[in-house]
């Protein structure tokens, strides 16, 4: 072995000793490193270091990133298959997503409304799928109209998500006005900083800067004391809030 090759190997041995106390596995395994550098870091990786990684969250992640990359039509496949054989709703549904997701809205369109008969004619969650895909496919009306019947089915029904996206709809068709008074309320209490966005977007356009601002300046100031979980998960819209404020002035 040469020198370059033995100083790495070494390294790598270190390397693999100090995760073995830091992780408090088994105290053998440091003597293996430590007088069979190679085939004992090989075999604490195999034994080890592997396992653990395929458990991790974030690897998994970056492992469907890559499957996704890849082959983006995978799990439309795969759902699309289990949707076929078991022809229940909640499959169909999960195809019917998976199917807006990939830029195919009309087709989740015509498999929601199939999805809704019977016992799940008015039933929320699949009322509220068809209403995404069809604002998705372009169909404000339509989206509105959905979730008008949503509301008057299902009147203990909430969702944020479906409530914003009503906004929109109101929104796309023309509605200013109401569209207006939807994003105040969902400003108020969305989880997220979308819709506070969106509201001071809408204001800014029908020449109401000052409220814009104001809107903006709440979320922000809201945001820095915010968890940082928060701010790194809508870093987007934060910093769309910024520019959105910068712009108003």
């Amino acid at each position: 072995m040469g020198l370059g090759l033995y100083l790495l190997s070494l390294a790598v041995s270190v390397a693999l000793i100090v995760h073995c106390f830091k992780t408090g596995r088994n105290t053998l395994w440091i003597m293996a490193l430590m007088f069979l550098p190679v085939a004992g870091s090989i075999a604490y990786v195999i034994v080890e270091v592997l396992p653990d990684l395929r458990r991790s969250r974030t690897v998994r992640k970056a492992t469907q990133g890559v499957r996704k990359t890849l082959d983006p039509e995978r799990d439309l496949r795969q759902f699309k298959g289990v949707a076929n054989v078991s022809g229940d709703v909640a499959s169909r549904q999960r195809y019917a997503d998976e199917l807006v997701r990939q830029g195919r809205p009309d087709e989740a369109v015509e498999e929601y409304r199939q999805c809704l008969t019977g016992l799940f004619e008015h039933d929320p969650k699949l009322l509220q799928g068809l209403a995404f895909a069809q604002f998705a496919a372009g169909d404000a009306t339509g989206t509105r109209d959905t979730l008008d019947r949503l509301i008057a089915k299902n009147p203990d029904h909430q969702s944020p998500d479906g409530h914003l996206l009503y906004a929109r709809a109101l929104q796309a068709e023309g509605n200013f006005a109401k569209a207006l008074a939807e994003y105040q309320v969902l400003a108020g209490y969305f989880p997220g900083a979308e819709a506070a966005v969106r509201y001071a977007q809408l204001l800014n356009q029908q020449g109401q800067g000052d409220t814009a601002q104001q809107v903006l300046t709440d979320l922000l100031e809201r945001s820095k004391i915010a968890p940082a979980h928060y701010r790194n998960a809508q870093r987007e819209w934060l910093t769309l809030a910024q520019r959105e404020l910068g712009g108003s002035r």
